[in-house]
């Protein structure tokens, strides 16, 4: 457990370590994850209500579920990751988007941050009262998949999306 950072709720107060976040994650060019990260942020005070108003079906498009984001965030405000954590799931997210969506960004990897934001995720799961939540990785992403099993996952299956990627999808029993 790492003390000095915590899962906090998208607030306008901290564009600046937001977007610092942000433009860091787009110049490396990799997928933002989880997804609600890649929405341009250029409105700030929208899509923080945007990402405040994920919980609210009736705010919800077609097709989405309802869902909370959280930025993992040190003791001086720099956001080191975002989680999207869904509160129930449809055939997509059951068959290859889980639960859970989380991502470190790219300076910040490899040093405990992502076991410490999915620990404190399944927290709030707990808090929502799920028993079980899924959680999936891309088959080649051993990071993620280490980060799920030394939470408690369990794999069950793998399935192929559309494009041919493998996704490996993990069970986390909730106690």
């Amino acid at each position: 457990m790492n003390p000095n950072v915590s899962l906090q709720k998208p607030s306008v107060e901290w564009l600046t370590p937001y977007l610092d976040f942000y433009e860091e994650w787009k110049a490396s060019q990799e997928s933002f994850v989880p997804w609600v990260i890649g929405k341009d942020p250029e409105d700030f005070e929208a899509y923080v209500q945007f990402l405040n108003e994920g919980a609210d079906e009736s705010k919800l498009a077609d097709g989405f579920v309802p869902h909370s984001t959280y930025w993992l965030m040190d003791s001086s405000h720099r956001i080191l990751g975002a989680v999207n954590i869904r509160h129930q799931l449809n055939q997509k997210l059951l068959e290859s988007g889980g639960h859970i969506g989380y991502g470190i960004r790219p300076s910040e990897r490899r040093k405990g941050y992502a076991s410490e934001l999915l620990r404190q995720s399944l927290q709030i799961t707990r808090d929502l009262g799920l028993e079980q939540v899924l959680v999936v990785c891309d088959q080649t992403n051993i990071g993620s998949e280490r980060t799920i099993l030394k939470n408690g996952g369990v794999l069950e299956s793998e399935f192929i999306e559309a494009d041919g990627n493998v996704v490996r999808r993990h069970w986390i029993t909730l106690s």
